[in-house]
């Protein structure tokens, strides 16, 4: 009996001293009490997962393709194609002017779908369309032409084209040198080696990168024996082209009716002649040239006749004013609409080179009378344009003496071949050129 009451004493007594140790202090409570019950944790966030990454692929237009067809090839079912170009064409892009060679930015999802296609028919318009549940949408982005100015120059060695070969100058922009001074100097006829030209371009950048050469703001032509210089103003609205002291670069006539080609024959009272044999007069100028070398008119005029004209071949003749008459022999065939009683403009193509009548082959026979007597047409003396008006001279005198001494300033001793970007102003801010 005695031993249970001892166990049992025991067994209160260890609880009690465990319960002593385990249980907090009264302070030890009211700490707890007081202390701000803590917030449950929240969950771990789990982070989305990311869209798979588009993988996109450039294609090109095929010869005879359509944007349906190329689209169908991509993937796109035939109504999808259909949408997608009903799209671009409200957003603006001209579809008839894509040619073979133009290329389109396909994007494909996860499932090799296509999900948005890119097209930049310029390096100023780029349109991106975007597949949607129902439909594609399409926005147009335009950029802005950054307008600087930069010196072009280059050296005749052989022809006139080669500075278009060594990319020191842009095919377009020899058109239009030779267009500023095509009255004053026949380019088919009087290069010769060593001439040069100078420059002052706009030059066209877009997001920094040079994309091409705009309009000529001054030009230098430099031969043997002269020096021709021109420099565009803009009169009434208008930009034409006008010498140092404010004369008309274009005169009642172009020295020559076509371009880039050779003389064969000049003129002369006194030519063996190739068909009918002995000394002949020569009264015209030849243009050697490939058949259907377009042919202009060299002046604003009427058509006097148009057909055929016995040894002439197939012929173009032109009425002037100041008692001028133009004659265009051999053509292969007479232009669209050209027929007596029509008044064509200066350059109006009014025909084409060829080897019709007494002629041994292709060339442009091309004759200038005054009064009804044949005149040299290389050495005529021809009416100019109307100069710079009066009220506008100070201005002009300013304008091109600032350009052509930035011409002279960049002249240098040998023939160079500038590369875009590295001459001039660039990268560009604003257009100093316009007046």
């Amino acid at each position: 009996m005695l031993r249970r009451i001892l166990a049992v004493v025991g067994i209160v007594g260890l609880v009690g001293w465990i319960g002593w140790i385990v249980w907090p202090s009264d302070a030890a409570q009211l700490e707890q009490a007081a202390a701000p019950a803590l917030p449950p944790a929240e969950p771990p966030v789990v982070a989305a997962p990311e869209p798979p990454a588009l993988r996109t692929e450039t294609v090109e237009l095929r010869r005879r393709d359509t944007l349906a067809e190329l689209l169908r090839r991509g993937g796109l079912t035939l109504g999808e194609a259909h949408a997608l170009a009903t799209g671009l064409r409200e957003a603006g892009a001209d579809l008839r002017r894509m040619r073979a060679g133009d290329r389109l930015e396909l994007s494909r999802g996860a499932d090799d779908r296509i999900v948005a296609v890119a097209y930049a028919p310029s390096a100023w318009q780029r349109f991106h369309a975007t597949r949607t549940e129902a439909a594609w949408t399409v926005k147009r982005t335009d950029v802005t032409p950054e307008i600087g100015t930069e010196i072009r120059e280059g050296e005749v060695r052989n022809s006139l084209w080669e500075a278009v070969d060594a990319g020191a100058i842009e095919a377009q922009t020899m058109l239009e040198l030779v267009q500023i001074f095509e009255s004053s100097f026949d380019f088919t006829a009087d290069p010769r080696a060593g001439d040069r030209f100078r420059l002052l371009v706009e030059a066209r950048y877009a997001n920094g990168a040079f994309v091409e050469e705009g309009r000529i703001l001054a030009a230098q032509y430099v031969t043997e024996d002269e020096t021709l210089a021109g420099v565009a103003f803009e009169v009434d609205g208008r930009t034409a082209y006008y010498d140092p002291d404010g004369r008309s670069l274009k005169k009642m006539f172009l020295r020559s009716p076509l371009q880039f080609t050779r003389i064969s024959s000049g003129f002369t009272h006194r030519r063996p002649h190739p068909i009918l044999g002995g000394v002949r007069p020569h009264l015209a100028i030849d243009y050697a040239a490939p058949t259907g070398t377009p042919v202009w008119a060299v002046a604003d005029g009427i058509v006097e006749f148009a057909g055929r004209k016995g040894g002439n071949g197939i012929q173009v003749l032109l009425r002037h004013r100041a008692g001028y008459k133009t004659y265009y022999n051999h053509l292969s065939r007479v232009a669209a609409g050209v027929r007596p009683g029509v008044k064509v403009a200066q350059k109006r193509l009014i025909g084409y080179v060829g080897s019709t009548g007494l002629s041994t082959g292709p060339h442009l026979d091309y004759r200038v009378s005054r009064g009804g007597t044949f005149v040299n047409p290389l050495n005529e003396k021809f009416l100019p344009g109307d100069p710079i008006p009066n009220g506008q001279r100070a201005a002009f005198a300013a304008h091109a003496q600032s350009l052509l001494e930035r011409l002279h300033a960049a002249a240098a001793p040998a023939a160079q071949v500038p590369v875009p970007g590295q001459t001039g102003d660039s990268p560009p801010n604003g257009d100093p050129g316009r007046s």
